[in-house]
């Protein structure tokens, strides 16, 4: 499943969450980070992307 986000550049971003290693608060909003170096950085705050990021992962719930 993917969850969306808006970039710092209000472009659309596509995240699948059982990719990301490591989310931390920027000036900008929140980085999210994934293997191999790559990250991408979202308006969101930090909380509401751990929620849709948890939220994908436990689809039954």
């Amino acid at each position: 499943m993917l969850v969306m986000f808006v970039g710092v550049d209000r472009t659309e971003t596509a995240v699948n969450p059982t990719q990301v290693t490591f989310v931390s608060s920027v000036t900008d909003g929140t980085r999210i980070r994934f293997g191999e170096g790559r990250s991408v950085t979202v308006t969101e705050p930090i909380a509401e992307v751990l929620d849709s990021l948890n939220r994908a992962l436990r689809p039954h719930e």
